[in-house]
């Protein structure tokens, strides 16, 4: 049990990469070779911990606790970034997802698209016409225009789950088209896998890979349903392989607990899964066929098409009025041209033009449901213990502890209620402000309490509070056994007093338990020990430098917790 709480451990933090992290990418830890086997560091950190002797803080029950809503969650959507800025005297802004809204070939389909349209010298009633692209994924689009009072003028998500959605959340919404370059999502395996799968389950399918993955026969793999539409698609393809009478059903949610309790975490994007799979950690993943076809490293992988088709219908709102509007059709048969066709088909669009949809049978208000059981029930029976370690120290005096409060108080919501929560703070003393306890209503005002009464002074003995959290988990996971351990860390790096991080090191490998560090406001070197930190059983580093903090943790929790 304990090697494979160790193994799910470093799937899960392989598999949950931030979108801003303190580096581009996860990283191999040579730190894994000296780690202590796992008795061994279990015995050592308590030890460790009796050196420690940390303090016990009251925690005040926070009677006044208001509930963040979504949109107090939301950075700026100006974090998103504006690929392609239009500058007629009417311009439309339009929300696109990143594999046709990027910098360079071959993803900027939609963006060299906009640049000729820009320039073709179009008009309205006289007055000149644009289009700005701004780069926001299908998830983050609905969540903004439903929540955070993002208007675009055209939303062009991947597939029209993402429009039905939207029009379920009471958003009136006009499809103008449903495709304007084709694509599809799929299953992806690598040669080896495919043909060992092949040979035992015959054709690829949702159905078959459920039942190999379930048996063991390999490491199956997707991305956030809250945000990617791959992920989302095939969430709905998992659970309409369970039950295609009803992919709702208690059966299909039964079953998709039961998958869900041997399978990975799910990835925030589809670079992580690429990544896990170079490195041999995952066999089969989901993909969008455009970025199989111009990813040269997944050249011996097998793409088979599954779910909905993913052909980027187009939608305009109530707020477009009528000159916009035009401008919407204009910029829609511009898309659709020979010339526009032909340089999506260079970048690997419009390929596997016979393949039908899937037809689950759902409806928008069914796919928001889809969402919710997924975050209700992807850790599968296996609850999630996790320790918040806040950095209290003099340094974090300021903006720093400001954004750390705010950012855990605006996100905890996203923390489900199943989960077993607990508090650390630290200058160059520790204290445990909160015991770990189930998240219900009651432990989540003691946190909101704990939280907003942190206050700074002193040094900064980090490695000492990671220790005394890591305490914590184990202890807990006595009474929650098979449990997903996870600590996060919330500092400006900047470590003078207690342990030295070479010195824990080996203990936390040995653990196995997941490390995400948050970093507020940290110079190169600090940012370089968190991510050494994070990287001991390849988590992730998130730099809270950036003004989307935030969103960053709200996907994190929603992932993780």
């Amino acid at each position: 049990m304990r090697k494979s709480r160790f193994l799910k451990g470093v799937l899960a933090a392989v598999l949950a990469l931030s979108m801003t992290a303190c580096s581009n990418n996860v990283t191999n830890n040579s730190t894994l070779n000296s780690a202590l086997g796992y008795d061994d560091a279990v015995t050592e950190l308590g030890t460790f911990y009796r050196k420690i002797n940390p303090s016990t803080v009251p925690a005040r029950l926070d009677v006044d606790m208001s509930d963040a809503s979504i949109a107090d969650s939301l950075a700026d959507i100006d974090t998103f970034d504006m690929m392609l800025t239009g500058n007629g005297s009417i311009n439309l802004e339009i929300a696109a997802p990143s594999e046709f809204s990027g910098k360079s070939y071959p993803d900027e389909w939609l963006v060299a698209v906009g640049q000729k349209f820009n320039k073709a010298g179009y008009t309205v009633n006289g007055k000149s016409v644009s289009v700005s692209i701004r780069k926001i994924s299908s998830g983050e689009t609905l969540t903004y225009i439903t929540e955070g009072g993002y208007q675009p003028d055209l939303y062009i998500p991947s597939n029209e789950m993402w429009g039905e959605m939207l029009v379920a959340n009471g958003i009136k919404a006009t499809k103008l088209t449903d495709r304007i370059a084709g694509n599809t999502a799929g299953i992806l395996m690598s040669k080896a896998v495919y043909d060992s799968y092949t040979e035992k389950y015959g054709e690829v399918t949702m159905d078959g890979v459920l039942k190999a993955a379930i048996a063991g026969d390999m490491v199956f793999a997707y991305t956030n349903p809250y945000t990617s539409a791959t992920g989302m698609n095939i969430l709905c393809s998992m659970l309409y392989a369970f039950d295609n009478t009803n992919p709702l059903s208690d059966s299909a949610v039964d079953q998709l607990v039961q998958y869900q309790n041997n399978a990975p975490t799910a990835a925030y994007t589809t670079s992580i899964l690429k990544e896990s799979a170079a490195k041999g950690i995952i066999d089969a993943m989901v993909m969008e066929e455009q970025t199989y076809i111009n990813t040269p490293e997944l050249k011996n992988y097998v793409y088979t098409p599954a779910g909905v088709r993913h052909d980027h219908p187009v939608y305009a709102f109530p707020w477009t009025d009528d000159e916009e509007m035009e401008i919407a059709k204009m910029f829609v048969d511009f898309c659709l041209t020979s010339e526009s066709q032909t340089m999506a088909t260079e970048r690997g669009f419009n390929l596997h033009e016979d393949y039908v949809s899937e037809n689950y049978g759902m409806t928008g208000s069914d796919y928001l449901s889809a969402q919710k059981v997924w975050k209700t029930n992807k850790n599968g029976t296996r609850p999630t213990i996790a320790v918040f370690v806040t950095d209290i120290s003099g340094s974090m005096n300021g903006t720093r502890i400001k954004s750390l409060k705010n950012s855990l108080l605006n996100t905890m919501q996203y923390i489900d209620s199943s989960s077993y929560i607990g508090l650390v703070s630290y200058s160059d003393k520790v204290y445990i402000n909160l015991p770990i306890a189930q998240f219900d209503n009651k432990q989540r005002a003691y946190f909101s309490g704990a939280v907003k009464d942190l206050d700074v002074g002193g040094q900064t003995a980090t490695y000492d509070a990671v220790l005394v959290g890591m305490q914590m988990l184990i202890e807990k996971s006595k009474e929650v056994p098979d449990a997903n351990m996870m600590l996060f860390v919330l500092s400006d790096g900047a470590q003078n007093a207690g342990y030295e991080l070479k010195r824990i090191t080996p203990i936390v490998g040995g653990l196995g338990i997941s490390v995400y560090t948050i970093g507020y406001e940290m110079n190169d070197s600090d940012k370089a020990d968190l991510k050494s930190l994070s990287e001991i059983n390849e988590a992730v580093c998130i730099d809270a430098d950036t003004e989307d903090i935030v969103n960053e943790l709200r996907n994190l929790f929603n992932v993780n917790m």
